[in-house]
């Protein structure tokens, strides 16, 4: 990853959903210059996080010390880098808040956001001549 950042983001910048959050995320970081890189999914710097399209797809992955996280622990290890969010992620990782968050977003918004993400996929894919 280039200038070997404290931490780096792989989203989807394709899903309008994560794009508009990770967009906020970015622009707070640049603002504060905070040492977080975000890298689209749909571009070549997936490669570098060794994880293929559809598996870097399906969750939001964290790179943070060489430890690589997604889903909840992921927005918990961004949020400890954005002192604006820091409270954020004190209170979901709280033991009962943070079990919850997980399934949430393990079982609900990550499977649907994904679901809508093979949808704009299979659009694309039927547009093309």
């Amino acid at each position: 990853m280039e200038n070997n950042p404290k931490t780096a983001v792989l989203y989807n910048a394709d899903c309008p959903v994560c794009n508009f959050e990770i967009q906020h995320y970015a622009q707070y970081s640049g603002d504060n210059e905070l040492p977080i890189q975000f890298d689209d999914l749909n571009s070549d710097a997936r490669l570098q996080w060794g994880l293929d399209a559809d598996t870097a797809a399906r969750r939001l992955y964290v790179l943070h010390d060489g430890a690589l996280t997604s889903g909840i622990p992921a927005f918990l290890v961004l949020w400890a880098q954005m002192p604006k969010y820091r409270w954020l992620g004190k209170v979901v990782g709280l033991p009962v808040i943070k079990q919850f968050a997980s399934a949430l977003y393990d079982y609900v918004l990550a499977p649907v956001i994904y679901r809508w993400h093979l949808r704009r996929l299979r659009k694309k894919t039927d547009l093309r001549p």
